[in-house]
């Protein structure tokens, strides 16, 4: 292990967001980074002290900086960390190789497709690595589903569709200034249940669809239907309807209930099915699941949502090593349902105030049958409005071939 370690070239990190899911990142470089060749050179974020890290680092004698800018004036770094919110990911990331850095960028890539194309752009003109933080690409297990899909394994996919009921009470929407928010500052943010907290599974759908192994699916046409019971700006519940490879994938997810549950998905094969979380078959709990048409069952691995592994692997990519990394063309498969999603519907629709019901402290905010009505739409492979839900209302169809992503400012 001491020669291996000898051998190691040593990567330099700079930490852009040491707050939020960022502490995560301090948290295993200051474990880990030493044995595995990680130094810290420095931090970006104007408030560092909200990091649970942050006496810590003080005490390493870690530079820190507001700006991206003002640490490349005095430092170096072989890899950027990026955990700044979502309105920062393209000009941060476009900053970064333009000195000398690659880039590990967290989800989503950027708030919109062209902002996506201009961090192509740059990572093309500089040379570098940008890989995007959808730690389910990185994952062993769906890694080999993928490899297993694209040998046909499981013969041509028939239909794709997940279910996530995740509550967050007001507190979520407390912890930052951009939490829920469509745009802060005029740049698009597009915070949303769908594009933030539970985008690793919209992403995974459109990931395991790629031709390729390093690529995604891109959705030909999606029905989108947003709504809101939070006072948000953007939405907490949504159903969409997603043709991907002419094949349907539906996507079911909301804050606004009492009761956790899933993701629960099944990927429908014409000789196989792949599930997670139902509870009819107890070894698809937090594992990917294969059952087959003669009923034989294979179990391909945790899901694993809070690994870490795709740190390590990036850190190796620098390193030159030929690792796999989800990259911007695959991350934009998430971007591009999302932007197609806002202009489906583009005023989100309230809850009915009289089906709204609070409770808890800090409050939980919950719509009366919600839970109900998503499980049936899951289970109906139908949107709400097919359900003929009275609050229901339809967004229009959105076609890839006549997209051209959401107007805004590209600051990047």
């Amino acid at each position: 292990m001491r020669r291996r370690q000898q051998l190691m070239k040593e990567v330099s990190v700079v930490l852009v967001g040491i707050g939020g899911y960022g502490n995560k990142y301090v948290e295993y470089i200051l474990r880990e980074g030493r044995e595995k060749g990680v130094r810290i050179s420095g931090v970006v974020d104007p408030y560092p002290q909200n990091s649970r890290f942050y006496d810590e680092l003080r005490s390493l004698n870690v530079p820190m900086y507001n700006t991206l800018e003002e640490f490349y004036s005095h430092h170096t770094a072989d890899l950027a960390i990026i955990s700044s919110p979502i309105h920062y990911h393209c000009e941060q990331t476009c900053t970064a190789v333009r000195n000398g850095s690659h880039v590990l960028c967290e989800k989503p890539a950027a708030a919109t497709v062209k902002e996506v194309k201009k961090m192509i752009e740059c990572r093309e003109k500089y040379g570098k690595i940008v890989a995007i933080g959808y730690q389910w690409s990185y994952n062993p297990a769906v890694l080999k589903l993928k490899e297993d899909i694209l040998a046909g394994k499981f013969g041509k996919p028939v239909l794709f569709k997940t279910l996530v009921l995740w509550p967050r009470d007001t507190a979520y929407y407390r912890r930052n200034s951009w939490a829920g928010k469509l745009k802060v500052n005029n740049r698009w943010v597009l915070d949303s249940v769908a594009g933030n907290a539970t985008a690793h599974f919209l992403h995974n759908m459109l990931f395991l669809l790629g031709e390729k192994m390093e690529e995604s699916a891109y959705p030909e046409s999606i029905v989108a239907e947003l709504y809101r019971a939070n006072d948000i700006e953007s939405f907490d519940t949504c159903a969409l309807k997603m043709t991907v490879r002419k094949i349907p994938v539906l996507f079911f997810a909301t804050h606004a209930v009492k009761e956790r549950k899933g993701p629960v998905f099944e990927y429908r094969f014409e000789k196989a099915r792949v599930i997670c979380n139902y509870p009819e078959y107890p070894e698809s709990e937090e594992n990917l699941l294969v059952v087959y048409e003669d009923g034989r069952k294979e179990i391909y691995g945790p899901t694993d949502h809070g690994s870490m592994r795709k740190l390590w692997v990036v850190v190796d990519a620098v390193r030159g090593q030929k690792e796999f990394i989800c990259t911007l063309e695959s991350a934009m498969a998430h971007t591009i349902a999302i932007n197609e999603a806002h202009v489906s519907m583009k005023e989100i629709q309230d809850f009915p105030t009289e089906l709204k019901r609070v409770e808890g402290e800090p409050p939980l905010i919950w719509v009366e049958g919600l839970k109900e009505a998503m499980e049936r739409a899951y289970e109906e492979e139908k949107i709400f409005s097919e359900l003929n839900l009275p609050w229901a209302k339809r967004g229009e169809e959105v076609k890839l071939e006549n997209f051209e992503g959401l107007e805004g400012e590209i600051t990047c």
